[in-house]
């Protein structure tokens, strides 16, 4: 295969470096309440797009499937909500005696407490041709469930006290994942025929918009000038994520591919993005979290 060719397969990881990299060089752009507004492009217009763009792409025989699969909604729910805030905060009281410095594993307990990502999983489950209508039904559940339960977590893990705006997180949850899905669905039906014909390029469509949302995501991180953290914390815990994300994965995968587990590849791949991944793309609520009056909006 040559460079080209491989170029154009891993378009998507190559575009991940290019935004951060324009993110580092020209932070200001995409920050809150800079020229990009991010408040608005991303956090309504971008993922309603997404939501948008799966209905559009899924047959209605296909959500409905999904909405009765119970068993990997269970799995995904218990695993994201329960076990992975459990099993962090386990973690994290080995790491307690450690020199890392303590608000970085407050913060890595309070990502834990998250509910699944609003919009990555499904795109990423889309990508490698996952259920999708699962991620989705699980993207959006789990989101709503954290509404209540993700301040309990909070709670029990932390002590920290939280003020949860729940109407309106409720009514962006809405407006900007169910109406939106709703919307593509009946769209759907009036283009179906041509949607068949011309196969839009749906993955590529929901991938661009991903990595606006990193963009913005690392847009913001590099215009915190208060960020005063020691190298070797920062490294350690780079390195916990990533063994943690790739430890969840694996344990996920295991207990989804087991004989008599009841699941297909593809829901196997909604699993793994759906259970193991977090998500503060709901930011403007959930970073008003608070913990001894420290704001853990960066991790």
């Amino acid at each position: 295969m040559g460079m080209l060719d491989r170029l154009r397969k891993d378009w998507f990881i190559l575009g991940i470096v290019v935004v951060i990299a324009v993110a580092k060089l020209e932070p200001a752009f995409g920050v809150k309440g800079g020229p990009l507004k991010p408040e608005i492009t991303i956090t309504y217009i971008a993922v309603s797009a997404i939501f948008f763009n799966s209905g559009l792409s899924l047959k209605t025989e296909e959500l409905t499937s999904a909405l009765m699969h119970v068993k990997l909604h269970l799995f995904v729910q218990i695993f994201t909500l329960v076990f992975f805030p459990t099993a962090i905060w386990l973690f994290l009281q080995l790491l307690s005696i450690t020199p890392i410095n303590e608000w970085l594993l407050k913060g890595l307990q309070t990502v834990g407490c998250m509910p699944p990502p609003v919009s990555s999983a499904v795109i990423l489950t889309k990508a490698v041709g996952g259920n999708e209508a699962a991620a989705i039904f699980n993207s959006a559940f789990g989101s709503f469930l954290g509404i209540v339960i993700t301040p309990l977590l909070l709670l029990l893990f932390l002590g920290s006290s939280s003020s949860v705006p729940f109407s309106s997180i409720f009514s962006q949850l809405f407006m900007t994942v169910v109406v939106p899905l709703i919307i593509g669905q009946i769209v759907r039906r009036y283009i179906k025929e041509w949607l068949e014909r011309k196969k839009p390029p749906f993955g590529a469509i929901s991938s661009c918009v991903l990595l606006m949302i990193i963009y913005t995501t690392f847009c913001d991180t590099f215009s915190n000038p208060n960020i005063d953290l020691d190298k070797f914390s920062l490294i350690i815990i780079v390195f916990i994520i990533f063994s943690v994300q790739l430890g969840f994965m694996l344990l996920t995968f295991f207990f989804s591919t087991r004989k008599n587990s009841g699941f297909t590849p593809a829901d196997t791949v909604a699993i793994i993005f759906c259970s193991t991944h977090k998500s503060l793309t709901l930011d403007s609520p959930w970073q008003c979290v608070g913990t001894n009056n420290k704001i853990l909006d960066d991790f």
